[in-house]
């Protein structure tokens, strides 16, 4: 059976994910979100095989992701599922994924799972680095093959409701959609910038143009913390909040990845 992925990433973690998922099942699709038009007509995959892979933001998904999710038609597939990657807690981001779909087109996922990875969002903490970080790594390779197995056998399986979460997504993810396109203001570049113009390489928003050698953010930001991540100095800081929490990626990824995902060779 055709399978179609869809995929964003930020660093690297749901695009292993996914490209782990897509070797076990065989015969393929990967398709960026960033790399679609973002206009207005559905989207309506010909694959009978469909998932949708991407991060936990504020409890919720990305507003790339969800953008997309109003769009998707997938009335017409045999079989969906959805992904979220998450350092924390994320059922409540595939209720909101099947929500949106089934909106759109009266009917929602078959499947959804959550998959542990190592957090990477520095305003909070810092990043798990060497064995922690590996052997959240490994844990999670193991859970995606055994996802991959229930999503070749078409097996139903859905988180069940959890009311700790859900309250939580009522107070934060409604303000993280309101808001998020303009977070960027908070960036600062250090005097340690080198003008590599990286950061406005593998910002999948392509939201960062290089003026005067420094990055500038334009305020249509999907707040994935690419750009401070993959900053080969470290010169990017959101406020005060991220000085001395590390860096994080995904080991497999590379800056011709997040080109890719816009589109871009």
């Amino acid at each position: 059976m055709k399978t179609t992925i869809y995929y964003f990433t930020g660093t690297g973690n749901s695009l292993a994910t996914a490209k782990r998922i897509a070797g076990r099942l065989g015969e393929c699709e990967l398709i960026a979100i960033a790399s679609l038009d973002g206009g207005q007509e559905k989207i309506k995959p010909d694959a009978k095989r469909i998932g949708i892979v991407c991060p936990v933001y504020d409890l919720g998904i990305p507003m790339m992701v969800h953008e997309f999710a109003e769009r998707l038609d997938i009335s017409e597939a045999e079989y969906c599922f959805g992904i979220v990657t998450m350092g924390g807690a994320g059922a409540s981001a595939l209720h909101i994924l099947n929500d949106l779909i089934k909106e759109n087109c009266r009917r929602g996922l078959d499947s959804g799972f959550t998959v542990k990875m190592p957090a990477n969002f520095p305003p909070l903490f810092k990043p798990p680095q060497g064995e922690t970080k590996d052997k959240i790594l490994r844990k999670a390779e193991q859970k995606i093959d055994r996802i991959a197995e229930k999503i070749k056998d078409g097996k139903k399986d859905y988180p069940s409701f959890t009311p700790f979460s859900s309250l939580f997504l009522i107070l934060t993810y409604s303000k993280f959609l309101k808001e998020v396109r303009g977070y960027d203001k908070d960036f600062i570049v250090k005097d340690n910038c080198n003008s590599c113009g990286t950061c406005s390489e593998v910002c999948p928003a392509e939201n960062i143009v290089i003026t005067d050698g420094k990055p500038e953010w334009e305020h249509k930001c999907e707040m994935c913390f690419a750009c401070l991540h993959f900053c080969p100095v470290e010169a990017i800081q959101w406020g005060s909040r991220t000085e001395g929490r590390g860096r994080y990626k995904h080991p497999d990824l590379k800056i011709h990845d997040m080109k890719a995902q816009r589109g871009e060779e």
